[in-house]
């Protein structure tokens, strides 16, 4: 299979010839951004990121296969892919535990009032905080109940918190107390003291939290979105926030990116703003490397 491989993995000199040693010849691209410089009619299969943002996939006259490096599928044109039978692969699982992880912290940061500390530390200043929060005994509402949302869950039980995951498919996972259907939302998130969003953003998630859904929390529920910015209605998370509707904020991603720097939540004290950063971990590029052999085995086999 004739490949193209973007910058989007950094690949070592060993990684590119055991891909070459699958049988396939090697095509590499550093710039996604820029214009190919070549004809891509004879490229079947493709490695990329946001490559389909910046060249017609339509010139891809011999597309067959596809592995994104991100774990979502908004940023190619699904509906073409579909329409054509090229397979399409994401990175499932590549990024879920340093993302699981990074909710923890976001988490823990404002239920323990890390910064209260930090500050105080800054200016050698020696008081206690008598409000410090726990997660034993809590609920967590994890609105996507896939791998992410499985990883962020299986770190949650740890704290001995009920666990609910909310989906478009009620399949079982045992790192959740239940999986209830989207249509359950609601109810769910009326007891909810922590809500995790890690659901993928399409034409249904689009907005899916705005006003209605932030006044069902409690006054004190902390909400994180690590997902996708579009999921949430930006200026009605803010108002939540600064009118004390919620409790708080863990954000890592945002409707337009990178966060304007006149964006009143840089100024709000209650949000953890973060820029599009917990998806980083130290074991990303191995379990992005199987993966990617992975799929290339499976596509070859089938």
């Amino acid at each position: 299979m004739k490949l193209l491989l973007t910058g989007a993995f950094k690949y070592s000199e060993e990684q590119i010839e055991y891909i070459k040693s699958l049988g396939n010849e090697i095509v590499f691209v550093q710039d996604e951004r820029e214009k190919l410089s070549f004809n891509p009619d004879d490229i079947e299969g493709v490695i990329c990121n946001g490559l389909f943002l910046y060249n017609d996939i339509k010139d891809f006259k011999s597309l067959k296969y596809i592995q994104l490096t991100s774990a979502g599928f908004d940023r190619v044109p699904l509906d073409y892919i579909n329409e054509k039978g090229i397979k399409i692969f994401n990175a499932r699982g590549v990024y879920s535990i340093p993302m699981a992880e990074f909710a923890v912290c976001g988490i823990l940061n404002l239920i323990k009032q890390t910064d209260f500390f930090y500050e105080n530390k800054k200016n050698a200043i020696w008081e206690k905080s008598r409000t410090l929060g726990e997660l034993a005994g809590k609920k967590a509402v994890i609105v996507g109940a896939g791998n992410i949302g499985g990883e962020v869950a299986k770190r949650l039980r740890a704290f001995d918190m009920q666990v609910i995951g909310v989906d478009l498919y009620t399949n079982e996972n045992p790192y959740f107390d239940r999986v209830e259907s989207l249509d359950m939302l609601d109810f769910e998130l009326n007891a909810a003291d922590v809500v995790v969003l890690t659901l993928p953003l399409n034409e249904q998630t689009k907005g899916m939290f705005n006003k209605a859904k932030f006044e069902l929390l409690k006054k004190d529920a902390i909400f994180v979105n690590i997902a996708r910015g579009g999921l949430v209605v930006e200026n009605d998370l803010i108002s939540a926030l600064k009118d004390n509707t919620i409790g708080g904020a863990v954000l890592d991603v945002f409707e337009s990116e990178p966060l304007d720097e006149k964006s009143e939540l840089w100024n709000i004290e209650n949000a953890v703003i973060t820029p599009h950063n917990s998806f980083v971990g130290c074991g990303n590029s191995k379990r992005m490397f199987n993966l990617i052999i992975e799929n290339l085995e499976q596509f070859k086999n089938e």
